[in-house]
């Protein structure tokens, strides 16, 4: 078959913060598909048609991407940061395990791009330097009660925190209750990363205590680092610089 289907990272926001292998592959595509904001990133040109369609039919564009591959398109499918943090990726391969044997054979490849968290971290110091885990806080596709679960287990293993999509217009009282639950069965003062648009001309990055961390800090644009106990922060510099060790001593 001579489509292929290559699964791509635009990164957080910056063209500089595009891999050369994305590049590369956009440069070869005969179609980008993708959710609209991330489709307007891709500069039109001749022999190329691109597909933007909205946030909540991830498996309809999976497919789509696989149709045309397989008529011998050669596709780009692009998320922002890495596609496969919270993103096409899985949607993708989703779509291929329930789909026709013949896309089984197609060429599909994901090209890692730098996700929102790895971009906030490099902005304020080394939060992430030692055990974290990343956690959707949207409930559209698991109940809050599993999310409520994974919140208390991460507090409970110490572990310093990423969040993702934390809070939209049509679901605002879902970080709240996180940052509820966390206040309450952290009970210090640990740092709270709102890093909002990073690599962006709008970007925003604020350290606050976690005690003192507000919902509406953060929206659907902002990715919440929150530290372990041990995280530490260096004040002083321009900016205030958050780390945590990589050592936890008994």
């Amino acid at each position: 078959m001579t489509g292929w289907v290559k699964i791509a990272g635009l990164g957080p926001g910056s063209d500089d913060l595009v891999t050369p292998q994305v590049s590369d592959a956009l440069d070869a595509a005969s179609d980008v598909i993708g959710y609209i904001p991330y489709v307007a990133r891709i500069a039109p040109r001749a022999g190329l048609t691109l597909h933007p369609s909205d946030n909540r039919v991830e498996l309809d564009r999976a497919r789509h991407a696989l149709s045309l591959a397989a008529r011998g398109h050669k596709v780009a499918v692009v998320s922002s940061g890495d596609p496969g943090v919270f993103a096409m990726a899985s949607a993708l391969f989703e779509a291929l395990e329930d789909g026709p044997a013949i896309w089984r054979e197609l060429d599909i490849e994901v090209l890692p791009g730098i996700t929102a968290m790895l971009a906030a971290a490099a902005r304020i110091g080394a939060p992430l330097g030692h055990d974290f885990c990343a956690i959707n806080l949207s409930d559209n596709l698991k109940p809050w009660a599993l999310i409520e679960k994974r919140l208390r287990l991460a507090v409970e293993g110490d572990f310093a925190m990423v969040f993702y999509n934390p809070r939209s217009k049509s679901r605002p009282e879902g970080f709240a209750r996180a940052l509820h639950l966390l206040q309450k069965a952290c009970g210090d003062a640990r740092p709270v990363i709102f890093a909002r648009a990073v690599s962006t001309p709008a970007e925003e990055i604020r350290v606050i205590p976690l005690n003192d961390a507000l919902p509406e800090m953060a929206d659907m644009r902002t990715v919440v680092i929150v530290g372990a106990s041990n995280t530490r922060v260096i004040e002083g510099a321009p900016r205030p610089i958050v780390y945590t060790p990589r050592s936890v001593l008994p």
